[in-house]
């Protein structure tokens, strides 16, 4: 029900605001519970004005950040998966990260849940007829066992995939190569604003600078390093071990040393650069050629960049799981596995237990106690 009404100050009966109000009746409303909503007009007095009046009244106080959301959980309105795909929307900053987040907060990943839940209770309900009725309890039922196992791949080939913390902290893309080679230049470059300092003195950087960008929407982490070479200086040697371990660690790299010694990694872009100075004229044979201050070659850069960073990132079409959804997933998983090698149908029926429990601690319907904590607090308040 919706309605404009006039709201006035329960002690004075001051005019504060002329609102639209709207009535949700339980248990259809989102929290689960009755609920009245406020729509005034936005300016900061007004709102002021209006939570003054309503806290001034016995019984009413300011939610904490999350409680609706979490109040909605605890009623059973939203599932565990959902509520933390609404605390990645609301972090949201690329594009890529909010398609992921609304795929979570509109229960997709709840759904797929849910079949899983299914056939493992057909699985269950298998097992315990087994027990109860079957004259040899040791028999196992090999067609059983089979259908464990290919849920139990089902469930590995999930985990297999790019998880959403990718997303969220961006693909991992390091510029590296000797000193004095324009890294912090092209670094800069690239984010269209002096993040690095820039000078002709080699070694300049000795510790790595990040910055997170978004390019085409893939959300990136582009570190500059230091140069890498044998330093007598124990602050730059221990910048050189840092950037070597970033090397490593590179989701894409573009590497501006010689082109034969580029590390031998997977997502490597060899870069020639200051192409505009006369002594660096001539591209070398498979190397991008490029210059910071003229800008030649820093769009076709940044194409490849955003074309290697995609491949590390989800499908567009897939449900990446966090770190938290993958550890309950891959126990589920775990326990089917040991379900389809199990030589006691007793032994089975077990197994197939602790992988329901891990469904439901994914889920939220147990287990999960020291997580709402942690989750809900991100959230802001009024949500």
């Amino acid at each position: 029900m919706a309605a404009v009404r006039a709201l006035r100050h329960p002690q004075s009966g001051e005019l504060l605001d002329e609102s639209l109000v709207l009535r949700f009746d339980s248990p259809a409303s989102s929290t689960g519970e009755d609920v009245v909503e406020f729509q005034c007009h936005g300016g900061r007095a007004v709102v002021a004005a209006v939570l003054d009046a309503l806290t001034s009244l016995d019984g009413f106080r300011i939610a904490e950040p999350g409680e609706f959301t979490r109040r909605a959980f605890e009623n059973g309105r939203i599932d565990l998966t959902e509520a933390e795909g609404l605390a990645d929307l609301i972090e949201a900053e690329t594009e890529s990260q909010r398609k992921a987040a609304l795929a979570l907060a509109e229960g997709g990943l709840k759904k797929q849940i849910a079949a899983w839940q299914d056939r493992l209770l057909g699985f269950s309900a298998e097992a315990e007829r087994a027990i109860d009725y079957d004259e040899a309890d040791e028999a196992v039922d090999t067609a059983l066992q089979r259908e464990c196992a290919e849920l139990a791949e089902e469930l590995s080939e999930w985990l297999d995939r790019p998880g959403v913390e990718r997303l969220k902290d961006g693909v991992r893309v390091v510029v590296a190569g000797p000193p004095n080679a324009g890294k912090s230049s092209l670094l800069n470059a690239i984010a269209g604003e002096e993040r690095a300092i820039v000078t002709d003195i080699p070694g300049t950087t000795r510790d790595h600078i990040e910055v997170p960008l978004s390019l085409g929407g893939v959300p990136i982490l582009l570190t500059d390093t230091a140069g890498l070479r044998d330093s007598a200086d124990r602050v730059e040697a221990i910048g050189v071990e840092r950037a070597s371990r970033l090397v490593e660690a590179a989701d894409v790299l573009i590497w501006l040393g010689e082109p034969n010694q580029a590390p031998d990694q997977a997502g490597v872009i060899k870069v020639h650069s200051k192409s505009d100075l006369p002594e660096r004229n001539g591209a070398l044979e498979g190397s991008l050629v490029v210059s910071s201050v003229t800008g030649a070659g820093i769009a076709e850069l940044v194409g490849r960049i955003e074309a290697l960073a995609r491949r590390s990132l989800p499908a567009e079409d897939a449900i990446p799981l966090n770190r938290r959804q993958s550890a309950q997933l891959g126990a589920a998983a775990e326990a089917l596995r040991e379900a389809s090698a199990a030589k006691d149908v007793i032994l089975l029926a077990e197994h197939l237990r602790r992988a329901r429990g891990g469904f439901d601690r994914l889920t939220g319907r147990a287990g999960v106690e020291d997580v709402l904590d942690s989750l809900f607090s991100r959230f802001c308040l009024g949500k």
